[in-house]
């Protein structure tokens, strides 16, 4: 085996706001794996508050590459355990350097059993009076959403309430709507929250309370009155058995970038999926071959819910051609061999 790594940084379109400040744009490292005239090629990009920083996964990278370097995968994986995002890339490259030697898609060598060519998707409602949600909501309708994703949390529960409704007053029969907390309440608020937002047949609330207060959303879950919870950050430090055991979700939201690889986020799907807890699949607003892994995740697991896979707009520049754009409120799935792209490789990433 040969391995290189390669940083690279892109720009953001807009800020993103996160529990450690405003992050502008997003810096990682690319892995690429060659063997036998085939190479995979691998993504980190490092979070804060959701993983290692970027100094430790360039450090455990670094470490991984001399062990593949020595033909040892095994090694490697070693080398990044308990680095999530450096983990991502080994798991990420090795899967996508196997599925072309396979001649498969990835999400085939995932387990999938069929083809697949679409994920559906959500689009993302930011924060705004009631008529601004509303209008946008008009406008991801029309360009084919079926699924819509709320932010609420930043202002009072009778404001996102109005919101709410207001959205929910704009879209027509068939539209699903969820919102996102983001942590953002107390059991009061958010029991008041759910309660209104019952009248607006919101399927489902991500992370209401704080990410470590599981007893909380299992009280939540079991005094509400239709609206599911999903969690998000708490699968930053709870494991899905956590979860299952404390009866506090009805959704799991994967962030492949967090779990530690698309591995670990699809067997916490089907182990969720087991035991009635529907998966979902996003990104920590990845470039683009860590997003695209995350599309092929997504297809390789059996009626996956739609997913928050819409980010690629969320970039002010990529690394390479999008081979999974939006259409129509669904994700395409690449169809040639491995991931379907190699985050131009060969010019697009810094030296």
């Amino acid at each position: 085996m040969d391995a290189e790594l390669r940083t690279f940084a892109v720009d953001l379109a807009h800020p993103l706001e996160t529990a450690d400040g405003a992050i502008e744009r997003r810096e990682g490292v690319l892995l690429r794996v060659s063997e036998v005239a085939a190479a995979g090629v691998g993504e980190a990009t490092p979070l804060p508050g959701w993983t290692e920083s970027l100094a430790t996964c360039r450090d455990r990278l670094d470490a991984a590459a001399s062990r593949l370097n020595d033909d040892d995968p095994a090694a490697a994986l070693e080398a990044v355990d308990g680095s999530p995002a450096a983990r991502h890339a080994v798991h990420l490259a090795l899967a996508d350097l196997r599925a072309r030697q396979d001649g498969v898609p990835l999400y085939r060598y995932l387990g999938s059993v069929g083809r697949v060519e679409r994920v559906p998707v959500n689009a993302t409602i930011g924060v705004g009076s009631p008529d601004e949600a509303a209008a946008a909501a008009e406008g991801a309708v029309e360009q084919g959403f079926r699924c819509l994703k709320l932010k609420v949390g930043s202002g009072t529960v009778a404001e996102d309430a109005g919101r709410v409704a207001a959205v929910r007053e704009a879209l027509p029969r068939g539209v699903a709507l969820r919102a996102d907390a983001n942590g953002a309440w107390n059991r009061e608020q958010a029991h008041e929250a759910f309660r209104a937002f019952a009248d607006s047949d919101v399927e489902y609330v991500e992370q209401p309370l704080s990410p470590d207060d599981l007893s909380g959303h299992a009280e939540l879950r079991r005094e509400s009155t239709g609206v599911g919870v999903a969690l998000d950050e708490s699968l930053r430090e709870a494991s899905t058995d956590d979860v299952i055991d404390a009866g506090a979700a009805d959704v799991v939201v994967l962030k492949p970038m967090v779990l530690g690889g698309l591995d670990r986020a699809r067997r916490a799907a089907l182990r969720a999926r087991r035991v009635g807890i529907a998966p979902v699949v996003t990104t920590t607003v990845d470039a683009v071959v860590a997003r695209t892994g995350a599309v092929h995740l997504a297809a390789s697991i059996p009626g996956i819910e739609p997913c928050g896979l819409a980010t690629a707009d969320r970039l002010a520049e990529d690394l390479d051609t999008d081979p999974a754009p939006v259409e129509s409120g669904d994700i395409v799935v690449p169809q040639g061999d491995g991931i379907g792209t190699r985050g131009s490789w060969d010019g697009g990433a810094d030296a």
